[in-house]
């Protein structure tokens, strides 16, 4: 009797630790966190952390129900003893016993097979529902990412076969000392389509997500290209207009002339602009360049175009780098796989010569704070030319190279190379194409840079810290160090509808 009570006292002990193991190897299970800012890391996130908490829950009820049922069964054994010592004395109460025992034995025995088997089953269950949801989402982005893409930059132009695997890109890893990050809330866009950043309080207790959750870009900062309507992109010419265009051949920045400099809007000022610049054409630009360093340096671009052309750099935000850069722009920095240097005409009138040293900027890199006003991001891709986001970063389809398209104010005032906020000296055409009364068409520079980046939300733009790596900030600068000769040929190939 002492022996069967020990048997059954142990097999139920025995079910008691096997459920708490499997509870604690389930609980265990959590997938390693990258350690990088990656935007789409920020979508799975709070899925994941559901999903966690429904698996403790789940486990935590199973060990209670489990301590319940050993707790039911010694109260049966109890019970059962007691009602055969009542029965009979001597011998039949032995036999009582001994029946109820093996009975209640072979109950829990039952039992935690039959719970056992049961949490073998769920499990296995749950193992396949995961297998089979990876399938699905493997298959779901094999769908939605056809074979294609195109090589052309020109948005107007129709598509062509994409270019060949990206040359070998490199990686910023300038170092800087920064502060340690403290956890910060976690900021979402309540108006993602107008641009303005509009945190909302979401705490966090991580350290590594808390130290890339205000970084920005956000899920909502990107869009699938293929779900944006397609819209006219260029003003109609009539028949005063100069249709020709001239291409400035600079290259790509393979020699890696960058810095986080801005002469135009911050001369003299190291680190003026808070995020990196990629440059082409004149090899000396910097924070301190002036109209005679630019005069007298070499340039990448043929024909002796002395100018400087200059955008912010885009990163790979899948890889660890850079990530101790103080105004948060992390990443592996992306070459562009092509750039365009196009001067075109205007839609309703002949162009003249810009003058030497005349100045330009596109875009605000504070529109995310600032509005719209002075925004002029345009994000397509190859292939669908025709659909441009001004707002949002293009998810493009595999194959396919993500483009930003940066139009250049072209009516100039007639007299000054520059003015106090950069802009009033060379303004936009309107929505027809026509100067304003009072200026002049220039030569309209349209930079069109064509980039490989890894799938999904994975990439941002350089930016100040403050403006989140929003796309609406995209912008580029311009000042032309043409010899006059070189500027009179531009000026020819346009108005007589030349492409050159």
């Amino acid at each position: 009797m002492t022996s069967s009570r020990r048997m059954a006292a142990a097999m139920s002990a025995l079910a008691v630790v096997a459920s708490g193991l499997v509870s604690a190897a389930v609980i265990g299970v959590t997938p390693a966190r990258a350690d990088h800012c990656d935007p789409a890391e920020q979508a799975s996130q709070g899925q994941q952390q559901n999903n966690n908490r429904q698996r403790r829950n789940g486990d935590q009820q199973g060990q209670d129900d489990q301590q319940d049922q050993n707790q039911d069964q010694g109260q049966d054994q109890g019970q059962n003893q007691d009602q055969g010592q009542n029965q009979d004395q001597g011998q039949n109460q032995d036999q009582g016993q001994n029946q109820d025992q093996g009975q209640n034995q072979d109950q829990g025995q039952n039992q935690d097979q039959g719970q056992g088997q049961n949490d073998q089953q769920n499990g296995d269950q749950q193992q396949g529902g995961d297998q089979q949801q990876g399938q699905d989402q493997r298959q779901n982005g094999d769908q939605q990412a056809p074979q294609g893409g195109a090589k052309l930059l020109d948005p107007a132009a129709s598509p062509e076969a994409a270019p060949e695997d990206e040359q070998t890109v490199s990686t910023f890893s300038r170092r800087r000392n920064n502060p340690t990050k403290t956890a910060t809330p976690v900021p979402t866009r309540n108006n993602p389509g107008g641009g303005n950043a509009s945190p909302t309080a979401s705490p966090t207790n991580d350290p590594d997500e808390a130290a890339c959750a205000d970084l920005g870009p956000f899920p909502e900062d990107f869009v699938d290209i293929r779900q944006v309507a397609p819209q006219r992109v260029n003003a109609r010419f009539n028949r005063n207009g100069s249709r020709g265009t001239f291409v400035s051949q600079c290259g790509r920045n393979e020699n890696k002339h960058n810095n986080p400099d801005n002469f135009i809007v911050a001369p003299g000022v190291s680190n003026g602009a808070h995020h990196l610049h990629d440059y082409v054409g004149n090899l000396s630009t910097d924070a301190f360049s002036t109209d005679e360093s630019l005069a007298g340096a070499g340039t990448t671009c043929r024909l002796g175009d002395k100018s400087t052309y200059f955008w912010p750099v885009l990163r790979n935000r899948k890889v660890d780098a850079n990530d101790n850069d103080p105004d948060g722009n992390v990443g592996q920095q992306l070459t562009a796989r092509a750039v365009q240097l196009q001067f075109r005409g205007n839609a309703s009138s002949r162009v003249v010569a810009m003058p030497r040293f005349l100045r330009i900027i596109t875009g605000d890199a504070k529109a995310a704070t600032n509005g719209p006003a002075n925004a002029k991001a345009a994000w397509s891709c190859t292939g669908f030319q025709n659909r441009i986001t001004t707002d949002k970063y293009p998810l493009c389809p595999r194959g396919s190279l993500v483009l930003r398209i940066l139009d250049f104010p072209s009516c100039w005032d007639g007299q000054n190379t520059d003015s106090a906020n950069h802009r009033t000296h060379v303004v936009f055409p309107d929505q027809n194409g026509a100067c304003p009364q009072g200026t002049r068409a220039v030569p309209q520079l349209r930079m069109t840079l064509a980039y490989s980046v890894p799938q999904g939300p994975s990439y941002a733009l350089d930016a100040f810290p403050e403006q989140k790596h929003n796309p609406v900030t995209d912008h580029a600068d311009f000042a032309n160090v043409m010899p006059d000769r070189l500027m009179q040929t531009v000026v020819s190939c346009i108005n007589r509808g030349r492409r050159c």
